[in-house]
């Protein structure tokens, strides 16, 4: 850590550097309360900090969820399993986890797993058509895609009833 740190700051110039810490990027509560501590913010004063936060509208969990989701679904392609489980991660209450969720919208959530499914089908080859599907949905559930939508997708994509362990 750096020793320019251990000076203490007025509760004002705290405010000052979280607000912009906030103003800068959504952030959750979780984030906001580590970066307190590390400025020197404890107890009372945290937690005062925290509520002036959300009375101005810098800290708000329900818009932190929405945007984490729809964020993490355009850009790293995670499918609403993961999303909840690093949501969960980030101690986001059940409420705005579920309302993030709902707030994604079905058909852009399966034209990106049509897209995760199709480019993985296209880049995997195997010696057998079963080992190919299963290698390719695989990758999916490790993306976070729920195994129905996966196996809908796929067989509509992909007429997998023909397919057989060979």
């Amino acid at each position: 850590m750096d020793n320019k740190k251990n000076k203490w700051l007025s509760s004002d110039q705290i405010y000052q550097k979280i607000s912009a810490f906030c103003a800068y990027q959504e952030r959750c509560h979780s984030e906001v309360r580590s970066k307190l501590i590390q400025l020197g913010c404890f107890g009372d004063d945290l937690e005062q900090q925290i509520i002036r936060l959300i009375a101005e509208d810098f800290l708000n969990e329900e818009r932190f969820a929405i945007l984490y989701a729809q964020s993490k679904l355009r850009q790293k392609q995670w499918g609403k399993i993961k999303i909840d489980l690093q949501l969960k991660a980030k101690r986001i209450s059940e409420y705005c986890r579920k309302k993030a969720l709902n707030e994604i919208d079905d058909m852009e959530y399966q034209n990106i797993l049509k897209k995760i499914i199709t480019n993985k089908w296209n880049a995997t080859a195997y010696n057998s058509e079963y080992e190919r599907k299963i290698k390719t949905q695989q990758y999916a559930y490790r993306k976070g895609f729920e195994p129905e939508i996966i196996q809908t997708i796929f067989d509509n994509l992909y007429h997998t009833d023909s397919f057989s362990q060979e």
